[in-house]
């Protein structure tokens, strides 16, 4: 029988990594270091998830994207462009 190896990695692999982060380490600051990791892990996930919830609540809200802020802008920028143009020539038709 065949044990499940994890990430590719077999049993005698795992014990190396284990010995050599309890010989950097040592056995004292291994749990506060997984506790540590697991609570920043925890943070970035609300963090990133809190972002991606502000993004849909400012476009189901209404609100525009930079990106249609950009295209209204540049819009704009063309109609000016264009007034300015017709002015320039005398044509005073809208």
């Amino acid at each position: 029988m065949t044990t499940p190896f994890v990430a590719g990695l077999g049993p005698t692999e795992l014990l190396i990594i284990l010995a050599v982060l309890v010989l950097l380490f040592g056995a004292t600051k291994l749990p506060e270091l997984a506790r540590g990791s697991g609570r920043a892990l925890r943070i970035f996930k609300a963090e990133t998830k809190g972002l991606l919830d502000d993004d849909e609540d400012d476009v189901a809200a209404g609100q525009k994207t930079p990106e249609q802020r950009a295209i209204e802008a540049r819009q704009v920028d063309l109609d000016l462009d264009a007034e300015v143009e017709r002015q320039r020539r005398g044509d005073t038709t809208t």
